[in-house]
């Protein structure tokens, strides 16, 4: 299959920009038993959200980085994102960002709600926010997006099940929180022309992948992992290297 490059919505002009620094959390707790890396100790978050802070860069959601970046401004915003909806944020990651005058993307999986990550086979079983704790999250100033309906590669789904997962998905999640649903996030990362099709037919106004190759625009925008190890010195590293190693991106000044 050749490789899908996005086109823009007909309103909206090309212009290539930086790749927006996008970083990708999942849990915040208990690091002892975590054999995908994806859990951040509260202890370790606060510290990278103090070295954020200390360099005159502030953790926002997507959405307001990509606005602030569409009026040619936001040059001190990331966006830090959580993916899969794990109930430790309320306790752990919430309060962290509001000290540190954070807010970040909760991409959750509305019919999962209540429920655990049952799609990893190995590692603890983790708990993921209910409906009313989805809620809790948005009055509290954090973006809600999709992250599908149940967490399944888009990649591998049939027509009914990929417009479910996104179409679907959002639907549900506006009507929970009674607010606009804007944001994807791929899971697994995985992506294809295909996938992203579905994701702008169903209306969101951009999509967070991981590594995306060859595709580019916002609805496979690149992010970049975080994780326990991630020390001072490695977030300059990682900050400094994203630009340098991601093309621009499409659709963004």
């Amino acid at each position: 299959m050749p490789s899908f490059v996005e086109s823009p919505a007909p309103t909206r002009h090309l212009t290539p920009g930086p790749v927006p620094w996008i970083a990708m959390y999942h849990s915040v707790g208990d690091c002892s038993d975590d054999p995908y890396r994806l859990t951040v100790s509260p202890d370790r978050l606060e510290r990278q959200l103090r070295w954020l802070r200390r360099r005159g860069l502030r953790g926002v959601s997507v959405t307001e980085l990509l606005a602030a970046r569409a009026r040619g401004e936001g040059r001190d915003l990331v966006a830090l994102t959580f993916d899969d909806g794990y109930a430790d944020f309320l306790g752990n990651a919430l309060p962290l960002l509001t000290r540190w005058g954070c807010t970040a993307t909760l991409f959750v999986l509305p019919g999962r709600l209540g429920g655990d990550n049952a799609w990893d086979p190995l590692g603890p079983r983790k708990p993921l926010l209910t409906a009313d704790g989805i809620r809790r999250a948005a009055a509290a100033g954090m973006e809600i997006g999709s992250h599908g309906l149940t967490h399944v590669d888009l990649t591998q789904a049939d027509d009914g099940l990929l417009k479910a997962e996104t179409a679907e998905s959002r639907a549900v999640l506006e009507e929970l929180t009674n607010a606009p649903v804007t944001g994807f996030c791929y899971p697994y990362g995985t992506v294809d022309g295909r996938a992203v099709e579905a994701v702008r037919e169903a209306g969101y106004t951009y999509a967070c992948a991981i590594d995306p190759g060859e595709l580019t625009g916002p609805h496979v925008l690149p992010r970049v992992y975080i994780g326990q190890n991630d020390t001072a010195v490695r977030l300059f590293l990682k900050y400094r290297l994203h630009r340098l190693r991601r093309r621009p991106v499409e659709g963004l000044r």
